[in-house]
């Protein structure tokens, strides 16, 4: 079962869908989320979000000042600024 992923910013959505996995760095270090991970909540330190699609692409944002929470394979991610920084959908 894929992740349904959210990553929003304080006045906008920055990217959701669904997704194989989700790697963030938090105030205490990288936590990777897969299909099946027990709920969460974890403080955002500014980095690189990746999230791996069911295909191998990957996107990438940047947040920070923000939170992850995980439930049910639902994967939000909440930062005051967020963007989006790159979107590989060649590899295949």
């Amino acid at each position: 079962m894929p992740l349904s992923v959210s990553v929003v910013s304080a006045d906008h959505e920055v990217w959701s869908g669904e997704a194989k996995q989700l790697v963030a760095k938090t105030m205490i270090g990288e936590i990777g989320i897969l299909s099946g991970h027990e709920p969460v909540l974890a403080i955002l330190d500014v980095g690189e979000v990746r999230i791996t699609l069911e295909d191998g692409s990957v996107v990438k944002a940047r947040a920070e000042d923000g939170f992850l929470s995980v439930e049910h394979d639902i994967v939000t991610v909440v930062a005051r600024n967020a963007e989006l920084v790159h979107t590989d959908t060649a590899a295949r």
